[in-house]
């Protein structure tokens, strides 16, 4: 394949992974289904409050589990019969008969929760290691505030991978808030090791565009001026990517890591496949400025729903045409490095899984 194309055809999606299931506060007694990677789970919290997930299939006639309820310490109860299933998935109760068949089980995938999440690991159970659920601490730490919303987004998830990895097209979808010239004119960097890559830009003496010309009155009431400002992209396979973006007070020493003189943010995004051509959308803005806010909270977490919004109409027109040119290609500019080197890592963890040949 020539290093200016990359296929548009849908991908597989890596299986040994930790992808964000739900909200943690999504997930009660009350039974829920939400599919993941093209498979139906049924999700739910044992007596104690542990989440659970099970496929959400009957081991007898495969009716959904996520329609039952809850029985007993930890059980599950099918809707149609009554079978009874534990957390580890095993039937521990069949009213129709006494004799428990000893094959009457439901796969019971591996959960972490973690950073207001609760994450799901669908492949190889063995490798399901906590330590390798992606860093989003700044969800729980005392330094940060915020709020944040699910996007059910009508198109494959590496599409929304290449939305966030190439933030230039914020100066032509976001034109109204955070959106212009001076991103595509500025310079940036790509780093990569391992499954993470960094896209670092800065833009010096500029202009605030609205959305961050009001987060610095905010903080600075009556603020004017110029600002230096920056988009440092942080993705970490599968699917999760922690951008850490800001103005300060231009040549007050931001880029040398004093931001005293501005405001920080990090939007948070964790993109779990849903199909091949939809996903579930997880993110968040966290702020380290005016904790105790909490009507800036809520302003941020809409202002920033409006500006994802765009991006959800874009990204379902792409993948309409997408599936209306199957034989496409699509052609790289240099500011899909970062993207680039998102695909070639996600593309080694299929090959690595043995769920996609390498070419």
């Amino acid at each position: 394949m020539s290093t200016n194309t990359v296929t548009a055809k849908i991908l597989p999606h890596p299986l040994n992974a930790w992808y964000v299931a739900a909200w943690d506060h999504e997930v009660t007694r009350k039974p829920m289904s939400r599919q993941i990677a093209n498979r139906p789970v049924a999700f739910y919290r044992t007596e104690d409050g542990r989440a659970v997930a099970l496929a959400d299939a009957c081991w007898h006639r495969l009716a959904p589990l996520s329609q039952g309820k809850t029985v007993g310490k930890d059980g599950l109860q099918c809707p149609y019969h009554g079978i009874v299933y534990n957390s580890a998935g095993r039937c521990v109760s069949m009213p129709a008969q006494e004799t428990i068949n000893p094959s009457a089980t439901v796969p019971s995938f591996p959960v972490v929760e973690r950073y207001r999440y609760v994450w799901i690991w669908l492949g190889d159970p063995t490798l399901a290691d906590p330590e390798l659920v992606p860093d989003m601490f700044q969800m729980t730490s005392d330094e940060w505030a915020g709020d944040g919303l699910t996007i059910h987004a009508d198109c494959n998830y590496q599409l929304i991978l290449d939305n966030l990895m190439d933030l230039t097209h914020e100066e032509f979808v976001h034109s109204s808030s955070i959106g212009q010239e001076e991103l595509s004119e500025s310079e940036f960097v790509v780093t990569h090791e391992g499954n993470r890559v960094t896209v670092t830009r800065w833009m010096h003496n500029i202009d605030a565009p609205p959305f961050w010309l009001k987060n610095m009155r905010d903080k600075f009431p009556g603020f004017e001026g110029k600002v230096d400002r920056w988009q440092i992209i942080h993705f970490e396979a599968p699917g999760t990517i922690r951008i850490d973006v800001g103005v300060a007070k231009a040549g007050t020493g931001a880029p040398e890591g004093d931001r005293s003189q501005g405001v920080n943010g990090f939007v948070m995004n964790t993109i779990t496949p849903e199909t091949d051509r939809s996903s579930h959308y997880f993110w968040a803005f966290m702020r380290n400025y005016r904790l105790d806010s909490q009507l800036i909270t809520t302003q941020l977490r809409d202002g920033v729903h409006g500006v994802f919004a765009e991006d959800e109409a874009m990204l379902q027109a792409q993948q309409a045409a997408i599936d209306a040119n199957p034989d496409y290609q699509f052609y790289n500019l240099n500011i899909d490095s970062g993207g680039m080197w998102v695909r070639r890592i996600l593309t080694a963890m299929l090959e690595a899984e043995g769920r996609l040949v390498a070419s």
